[in-house]
């Protein structure tokens, strides 16, 4: 761009900024950068990316300064490019939104340490705002901090923004304390097939909250002399299923029993959470809860989510599949103990640094090294199960792993309706994929991968399994709209370029 140009575009920002009633920190904090920073664009000395421009419109909510916002992010792809060095794994993104939803438990102010900058984050923080929460990037835009107002605003929620997260749903647990009747839009997310919310209707039924779907909402109303009279059975050991029972447990005057919870990652999160809040829970990872409820909860809170094992097995599934050697640091090695096992019967060269402690206090974190290996198809079939099984959400990955190993690896995604469905796009950069039913692949390698254009599959985790591929593949691919990728996790592509990945992100002009 020309200095005239960088001038103009600085005038534009400057003015959008104060319009919006902003100050430069402010700007700052919001895109996680410098003051100095956004002094340099606004004086048109600063070099600016049309990423970085378009990130700007969205954060000032500006369309003058989002006209370089002219349709969906793609990524362009060189392939055949080992990686080396080492990456950090990011905070959870699923331990985060339970913790933002977790937030509307407290009367005072919470602050969540190195959260995801990513998409689901970002529409949670949308609907917060729209219904009175206050939030803001504090230190650099690393960390944010969340007041409530004494009395939320469910009129004025953002419904564009929560129809975009299937997080919206666990609203419920903690509204039910606040308000006697509500509406909330439907939750929406990744596309997975028909997902129920009767699991989450049977838990919170027992603290007398009565659900009916009209017009694309949840109308919401609570009954006060309801309480759980005995232990809560979970139809469903689901993740947000637990948390949302949780939540609802949290502000329960009493003792709430919730058995055949889910233990996993995100869920032991929050409930290190609630217990920083003061609520007392028994039976952390297993799948008997014992809640010891606070009926009222005003506190300042300050908590550091742990990191996040499925974007850590991401990083081993792109070392794996590009034949590299990487250290992926700040592992929560108890999230990962079931796939490395398989990995490791597969052939996998790698090793571990002794055990060290998370930011929360209790989640067990190492280092992992991964080096090129032969891998062989594993023996058994690769399935999920609840933890401490194989996590649902790394099932993926091993497809692209799968595809690189010698002989045939049976996937059977049982979870989900369609998400298998969306693995044969491997086919198009030269995998050998055959769908046997809708949850069931069988992967034949190993695999000679080939550039191919195509467009993101619209479920996060087999976005990610293409990208990977697209590094492996001889040639340039391009993957196109890939906000699905961006709503799980925080400068992918960035992070993989700094261990020698060559991805440019681009939008159509």
């Amino acid at each position: 761009m020309t200095d005239d140009y960088l001038v103009r575009i600085g005038k534009l920002i400057r003015d959008a900024r104060q319009h919006r009633g902003w100050t430069q920190t402010q700007l700052a904090d919001a895109l996680g950068t410098s003051q100095s920073a956004v002094n340099r664009i606004e004086r048109g000395n600063q070099n600016i990316s049309l990423e970085m421009i378009a990130r700007i419109g969205e954060a000032l909510d500006s369309e003058i300064v989002s006209l370089g916002y002219a349709g969906p992010m793609h990524l362009r792809v060189v392939g055949r490019r080992r990686l080396s060095g080492s990456i950090d794994v990011k905070t959870s993104k699923n331990a985060c939104v339970a913790l933002l939803c977790g937030s509307l438990l407290n009367k005072g102010r919470t602050v969540l340490r190195r959260v995801a900058r990513i998409e689901e984050v970002f529409r949670i923080l949308e609907v917060l705002n729209s219904i009175g929460v206050r939030t803001r990037w504090v230190n650099g835009g690393t960390d944010l901090e969340i007041v409530p107002p004494a009395d939320l605003d469910l009129d004025g929620i953002d419904a564009e923004a929560a129809r975009r997260t299937r997080s919206i749903i666990m609203f419920l647990g903690p509204l039910l304390h606040r308000m006697d009747h509500f509406r909330l839009p439907y939750a929406g997310g990744c596309d997975l097939g028909t997902r129920t919310i009767e699991p989450h209707m049977i838990a919170l039924r027992r603290f007398g909250l009565d659900i009916t779907a009209t017009e694309g909402q949840y109308h919401a109303r609570v009954d006060r002399s309801v309480t759980p009279d005995r232990a809560i059975v979970l139809t469903e050991r689901g993740d947000t299923v637990t948390e949302n029972a949780l939540l609802a447990a949290a502000r329960h005057d009493g003792v709430t029993v919730i058995r055949n919870a889910s233990s996993n990652y995100m869920v032991q999160d929050l409930c290190f959470f609630l217990e920083a809040l003061g609520v007392r829970v028994e039976g952390i990872g297993t799948t008997t809860l014992t809640v010891h409820g606070v009926p009222n909860i005003d506190m300042d809170v300050d908590y550091s989510p742990s990191e996040d094992p499925v974007e850590a097995m991401s990083l081993v599934a792109a070392a794996v599949v590009t034949e590299s050697e990487l250290t992926i640091r700040r592992v929560p090695i108890e999230f990962l103990e079931i796939e490395l096992a398989v990995l490791e019967e597969m052939g996998l060269d790698h090793d571990r640094s002794p055990e060290y402690t998370a930011d929360n206090g209790r989640t067990r974190l190492v280092d992992l090294t991964v080096r090129p290996s032969k891998l062989e198809a594993p023996i058994d079939k690769i399935h999920p199960m609840p933890f401490p099984g194989l996590n649902i959400d790394n099932v993926p990955f091993f497809a692209a792993i799968a595809a690189v190993a010698q002989g045939k690896t049976l996937i059977h995604d049982w979870v989900y309706d369609n998400r298998a469905i969306y693995l044969t796009d491997l086919n198009r950069l030269g995998g050998r994929l055959q769908l046997l039913d809708p949850h069931r692949v069988l992967v034949e390698g190993p695999t000679r991968w080939r550039a191919a254009e195509m467009m993101c599959p619209p479920a996060l985790r087999p976005a990610v399994v293409v990208l990977l591929a697209m590094m492996a593949a001889e040639g340039t691919s391009v993957l196109r709209n890939v906000y699905v990728i961006n709503r799980g996790y925080e400068d992918l592509a960035e992070r993989l370029n700094t261990v020698g990945a060559r991805i440019e992100t681009f939008r159509d002009i």
